[in-house]
């Protein structure tokens, strides 16, 4: 038995060598701080409907208007901070400065109970946070790995991302249940949330602590006495990135905020605490397979995990919004195998942009990315808001055609290209 427990421990701790010094401290930074998040995020409608709960009909407008506004404006930094990264030729000291703000921002929560714009206010930081850190931390990572080991590398952060957020969503859980109240199946008391509020503080700071042991990373010309000029001129980018990109487009109209899926599963009649539980599941499916789906872009090329994970997404979004209540047990398998979609993609698209993108622009073109993404993420949020109130099936319908675009624009125009060496 002690020869199964070593040889056990060994060769998990090879496994993790397969990676460098900065990617298991951004793993980390990345776990603690969804650790943080993901307390929170599952109780994010919970939260506004008890706020709301005199203007029931408020609530889906207000979520959109909440994830979109957060989402999509603080989104428009992730260009200019990635073109800045490029340009000063660091990567270490925006990401910290923009996981200090996100971890300062949950601070504002203790604001809410006044009304719910200060829910908007704190999300919004937060995400600018995220807009900050994102593309440098990314073209970290992609300079610090090998080339044929990136797309395990961008599998393993996300894996790591996706644990942090299973740990969260189970303390989230606990909590809920044993504050919950058995008539109206949410949070009886509103200091419930506060308690999240408050611990949520802890694991975000203790994220930001790791960043500080990350070593900075230079660009293939980083000896070069002029550094190399970031690229903003969105038309000189690779024919195959900017189609690409407008497959983002296509699919971030329909993929609205996680919090209609959750709204939705509420409105099957789940109870508070088995919405968070099958969120949970999403989170463990993503987590026990983002690294695999990384390295399978590695072996077979990303645009083939690609274009599988976007068909799966449009299939079970459907399904989201087909089922009946009568068969919300099926919800069980739809979060399940929607957590299995974002380890299919998340990493691998990261990979994919910097695969396409050109030699020192590297943060620049993961801005564009996030940039793009983020503007649809208004749009998307908003006529979500607005089909759920129509009907609550009409978001998911909607996001699945959505998909199926993107599906045809990258399957029929986007071309794949090797990895320069690290």
């Amino acid at each position: 038995m002690n020869y199964l427990t070593d040889e056990t421990s060994r060769c998990r701790v090879q496994s993790l060598m397969k990676y460098n010094r900065n990617v298991i401290l951004t793993g980390l930074t990345s776990f603690f701080t969804d650790v943080s998040s993901e307390m929170l995020y599952p109780l994010i409608q919970a939260f506004v409907s008890t706020v709301l709960a005199s203007h029931k009909a408020l609530v889906g407008p207000a979520l959109g208007i909440i994830e979109g506004v957060a989402e999509s404006t603080a989104s428009l930094l992730k260009v200019f901070a990635g073109y800045y990264s490029d340009r000063i030729q660091l990567r270490k000291a925006p990401a910290i400065a923009g996981y200090g703000l996100s971890a300062f921002s949950k601070l504002l929560l203790f604001l809410a109970s006044a009304g719910w714009y200060f829910v908007l206010i704190s999300r919004f930081f937060d995400r600018v946070g995220k807009g900050i850190r994102t593309a440098p931390r990314d073209a970290l990572i992609y300079e610090s790995t090998e080339k044929d080991r990136r797309g395990a590398a961008f599998g393993f952060q996300r894996a790591m991302d996706f644990a942090g957020a299973t740990l969260g969503v189970a303390m989230c859980y606990f909590v809920c249940l044993k504050s919950m109240d058995p008539l109206s199946k949410s949070l009886r008391d509103i200091n419930a949330f506060y308690l999240l509020f408050g611990v949520s503080v802890v694991p975000a700071f203790l994220g930001l602590t790791f960043l500080f042991f990350v070593k900075e990373t230079r660009s293939p010309s980083g000896q070069a006495k002029e550094k190399p000029r970031p690229n903003l001129d969105f038309r000189k980018y690779d024919r195959s990135l900017r189609l690409f990109f407008l497959a983002q487009c296509f699919f971030t109209l329909g993929n609205s905020s996680n919090q209609f899926l959750l709204l939705r599963s509420m409105n099957l009649g789940v109870a508070l605490p088995g919405v968070i539980l099958m969120y949970l599941a999403f989170n463990l499916s993503s987590t026990l397979l983002s690294a695999f789906f990384g390295a399978l872009s590695d072996a077979v090329g990303r645009r083939k995990v690609l274009l599988a994970g976007y068909a799966l997404y449009a299939a079970v979004y459907g399904c989201f919004g087909l089922v009946t209540r009568e068969y919300s047990a099926f919800l069980w398998l739809f979060w399940i195998v929607y957590g299995v979609y974002y380890a299919m993609t998340e990493g691998v698209e990261k990979a994919f942009v910097g695969d396409l993108s050109p030699d020192g622009s590297r943060a620049t073109a993961l801005g564009f990315f996030y940039t793009i993404v983020g503007i649809g993420l208004l749009p998307a949020s908003v006529i979500a808001g607005f089909l759920f109130s129509l009907a609550p099936a009409a978001p998911f319908i909607f996001g699945s055609c959505m998909s199926v675009c993107a599906f045809l624009v990258l399957a029929l125009f986007v071309k794949e290209r090797k990895a320069s060496g690290a």
